[in-house]
């Protein structure tokens, strides 16, 4: 394929900057990308923002059945021409935020998803891809170097936050390849990392709400700074925070830095116990009303 200024030339494309249009032409880089992938022939792969087709083509040399998600139509033009006669290429154009990854794995295959996330929209995409978690095998991703920082960081650090936690529960989180910004047309502001997130075959910590879990951990990263009891006082009493450390073993007198995956998952199971016995409580009362007993004496006998 011919190089990213000869492809923008010749379907006459300018890169979108309010897009975070910015294609990658280092092929050291985009070896690297289709390694990281381990693919074997036949095997599915869902490609998050296809522009030009570098990857993509590189991907379907190695014999992977790509299903590419591209939502610039100018772009989808040109991969239609580029691409478009090759029997495992499957061009979807759409939003990837919203793309449904579950229908790559319909037929029982996770697929592998590879992509280079746009700088504007990274926190979403990430979000997008945790919830169909259970439906995609490996991850290998291009984001900023500041988030691959990010993600890559253990509990303690200063780099630590809530989405790591959050995908860090479910995923193994790598780095791949440093993606400087003189390996992109047009070059960024910032330098760029790839990162391979794979999926573990049991998460460090179960929860039986997973939104919870994500209130949880956003509500203790808002307030990183302050300890624990403090951090979470928007989702509870000082004195329900504090039972819910001292049920998940956690010293509520710590920062939410200093937590792992597992801490967290603690602390959503212990406000779920909690939820679940105020349930409890809220439907015998009104058991208690609807056969005429009052509801805090449960000695009445019921009513004749």
């Amino acid at each position: 394929m011919s190089s990213p200024r000869e492809l923008m030339r010749r379907h006459g494309h300018a890169a979108r900057k309010s897009w975070g249009q910015n294609f990658l032409r280092d092929v050291r880089v985009l070896e690297a990308i289709v390694d990281a992938a381990g693919l074997t022939p036949g095997e599915r792969v869902v490609e998050i923002g296809a522009g030009l087709g570098a990857v993509t083509e590189r991907l379907l040399d190695r014999g992977a059945e790509v299903w590419a998600i591209e939502r610039d139509r100018d772009l989808c033009a040109a991969l239609r021409e580029e691409l478009g006669d090759r029997d495992t290429f499957t061009l979807h154009e759409a939003d990837a935020v919203r793309f449904d990854y579950a229908a790559a794995a319909a037929d029982g295959r996770r697929p592998v998803v590879v992509g280079n996330l746009p700088y504007n929209i990274t926190g979403p995409l990430l979000f997008a891809l945790l919830d169909h978690h259970a439906h995609t095998g490996p991850w290998i991703i291009m984001v900023q170097q500041e988030v691959a920082d990010r993600l890559c960081a253990a509990p303690g650090s200063r780099r630590y936050g809530g989405v790591t936690a959050l995908l860090s529960r479910v995923r193994a989180i790598a780095p791949v390849c440093a993606a400087p910004r003189g390996c992109f047309v047009p070059a960024p502001r910032v330098d760029s990392a790839v990162i391979r997130l794979d999926p573990l075959a049991v998460a460090r910590g179960e929860v039986g709400d997973e939104r919870g879990l994500r209130a949880l951990v956003r509500a203790a990263f808002q307030r990183r700074r302050k300890v624990l009891r403090n951090a979470l006082s928007s989702l509870g009493e000082r004195a329900a925070v504090e039972a819910w450390c001292a049920r998940a073993g956690v010293d509520p007198t710590i920062r939410p830095e200093r937590l792992g995956p597992e801490e967290f998952a603690a602390l959503q199971r212990a406000r779920e116990e909690d939820a679940a016995l105020e349930d409890r409580s809220e439907r015998a009362a009104t058991s208690d009303e609807g056969d005429g007993r009052d509801p805090k004496r449960r000695d009445d006998p019921p009513s004749a």
